[in-house]
């Protein structure tokens, strides 16, 4: 059996980063337990279009770790997806479709 189901490893701290450059859902995200995490997730087609303005959302977490399964569709991004993750280090992993 095929699946449209993928995933995406993020593993770039402290800068925006694309991590995908088209239309695409996310379904799942998890992320390692790190003290004063934040994953910011934003739609955009490269790192350098990452603002405010296109800032999906946003995850505060610590070392509980972040679990996110998102139902339905998922979240979508229509010009691709570009991340910030700050904290000490670690990474974060997203299941995504229209891969």
């Amino acid at each position: 059996m095929d699946s449209d189901q993928k995933t995406l490893n993020m593993a770039v701290i402290g800068t925006d980063t694309l991590a995908r450059g088209a239309r695409t859902r996310i379904t799942s995200i998890q992320g390692k337990g790190i003290a004063s995490s934040v994953l910011k997730l934003y739609d955009a087609a490269t790192a350098g279009a990452a603002a405010a303005g296109n800032l999906v959302a946003t995850y505060n977490y610590g070392t509980e770790g972040l679990e996110v399964y998102i139902p339905g569709s998922g979240i979508k991004f229509e010009n691709g997806i570009v991340y910030n993750l700050a904290g000490a280090g670690g990474s974060v992993t997203v299941t995504i479709t229209g891969a």
